[in-house]
């Protein structure tokens, strides 16, 4: 009997081994280019650093990215990829950089290719120009039943720097915007890959914060994007301004035709007389060299017109948003101080006979003011009114919900070490979103508690398009005449549009210059 009594029990720790070995999460699988293996990692399955698309260097440096190669064997995914080439920085140095960035980070909680589960696709910011996909792949997220992926693109001139050579070189005439054509591609991958880590390809959410959140309205807008994404989280960034035969400004777009004109003379400072040379330059000589600087374009291709227009149009990827901003967002890029005539003589260059009501709204008396000014009007011109207008012309426009929310949350953590700071600094929110807030609860109780909230408003919204669930107040679509604004702030709580009268003299600012802007393109 004891013997029998022993089998039995043999038997069943079997059983439950073998079941424990199946609960697992995918570990082990399958992609388009060959077998993939990653690390069981805090519960979850890792992919570090999958190749999603061919090293962009040689002679396909500055062109639409191209499959990656198939392998042999097993690619073994337990270590990220290196860092797309950018400035130097404390903690970030030559040798962690390479041209060859092309690749992707998953998490999945999937413990079988059949289980469907939501996804959500960073694209990380960094003004075009720096950061990284890598890290630890918004695991919190992930642990919460959606397959996260990462994806890195070409940043900086690399990523951005168009050129009549390379325009002559497309066959569709454009070039400027290879890092967003980098990021459709690797949603493109999604779509064909994610099934075989438990993810469901017709539930893909793309999120992303700062030139990130840009990236995600301008996919929003690209023909290039249609079908690859079913939702969108936009975290303190949209893309809505005019465009003008000019340089890039504060308010204000460019058109491929003075992009290529910045690649002339970036060629210029390199003293450099072909493509061909250019591509033989050193990719750190390029990025690192501050006379460069790059940014989308409006290229009739990946990019085809002014955002705003196109909306209003309903010429885009009509999908469920959220569209988020932070209180104090400008405070992280001004520096030292501001002097009150400064800033009364910078509102009469920028705003010329609507100077007197710009000093009504955003006040400049005193030194203190016109420091506080300065960062509302960087605020709200960068993100806050951006994310406005796209809940406004997705309300007035689409068939999708928008959601606006605000982020205004007192805390002694942030990402700005100014004194003056009265808010939420940019890139803020991601203290709330990566869980950082939820492992020191007993440091950050009120944020740790809102960052559960909000983590569990995104996922609701990735699951369904719409961020309401059990247990969370409820949160309406947009509506500009009812409180519908979610405030993130000791809890959540709906209120009208925040800084009504700032956003709305930045929206008929805007307005005026988007005219002014056409009519001389019209010439």
């Amino acid at each position: 009997m004891k013997k029998f009594c022993l089998a039995l029990l043999l038997l069943f720790c079997g059983i439950m081994s073998a079941s424990n070995l199946l609960a697992q999460p995918i570990v082990k699988t399958h992609v388009e280019t060959g077998d993939i293996e990653g690390v069981l990692e805090n519960g979850l399955g890792v992919f570090k650093a999958i190749p999603y698309a061919a090293p962009p260097v040689g002679d396909l440096r500055w062109r639409d990215p191209q499959p990656a190669k198939p392998w042999t064997g097993v690619y073994k995914a337990d270590k990220f990829g290196p860092w797309p080439p950018q400035p130097t920085r404390p903690g970030l140095t030559k040798d962690m950089m390479s041209e060859d960035c092309l690749y992707l980070g998953i998490a999945t909680p999937a413990t079988s290719v059949n289980d469907n589960l939501p996804v959500m696709v960073w694209i990380h910011g960094g003004g075009f120009k720096t950061e990284y996909y890598g890290g630890d792949l918004w695991q919190y997220l992930a642990k919460r039943g959606v397959v996260v992926v990462s994806i890195e693109y070409r940043t900086g001139a690399l990523g951005f720097m168009a050129h009549p050579e390379l325009s002559k070189e497309s066959a569709n005439g454009h070039s400027g915007n290879y890092g967003l054509l980098d990021q459709i591609f690797a949603l493109k991958w999604v779509q064909r890959n994610i099934k075989n880590f438990g993810g469901d390809p017709s539930k893909v959410t793309i999120f992303g914060e700062s030139a990130g959140a840009i990236s995600c309205s301008m996919l929003c807008a690209s023909p290039l994007a249609k079908g690859l994404f079913h939702r969108v989280i936009s975290q303190s960034g949209g893309s809505f301004a005019p465009y003008a035969d000019a340089p890039r400004s504060n308010i204000t777009g460019s058109t491929q035709r003075i992009a290529e004109q910045q690649g002339v003379e970036a060629m210029k400072i390199l003293k450099k007389k072909s493509i061909k040379q250019m591509r033989q330059v050193d990719a750190y000589d390029i990025v690192s060299n501050n006379q460069i600087n790059c940014w989308p374009c409006v290229d009739g291709y990946v990019i085809t017109d002014d955002q705003y227009r196109l909306y209003e149009r309903g010429e885009y990827n009509d999908v469920p948003v959220i569209a988020m901003s932070n209180s104090d967002e400008g405070v992280l890029f001004v520096y030292g101080e501001v002097k009150s005539d400064a800033v009364k003589q910078q509102a009469k260059m920028m705003f010329g006979n609507m100077a007197d009501e710009a000093l009504k709204v955003y006040p400049a008396n005193t030194n203190d003011e016109a420091f506080h000014a300065n960062c509302d009007l960087f605020r709200d011109l960068a993100f806050a009114w951006p994310s406005y207008a796209w809940a406004k012309l997705q309300n007035k426009n689409g068939k999708s919900p928008a959601y606006l929310a605000y982020l205004a949350q007192p805390s002694t953590r942030s990402f700005s070490g100014d004194p003056r700071r009265r808010g939420v600094s940019h890139v803020d929110d991601i203290l709330y979103i990566n869980g950082e807030f939820l492992t020191q609860p007993e440091k950050y109780p009120t944020e740790a508690a809102l960052s559960e909230m909000i983590q569990q408003y995104w996922i609701n919204f990735a699951k369904t398009g719409n961020p309401n669930g059990k247990g969370l107040p409820y949160w309406p679509a947009f509506d500009e005449s009812k409180p519908t604004t979610m405030q993130f702030s000791n809890g959540a709580s709906l209120v009208d549009l925040p800084n009504a009268d700032k956003i709305h003299f930045i929206d008929k600012v805007i307005k005026d210059v988007r005219e002014k802007t056409e009519a001389a393109r019209k010439k």
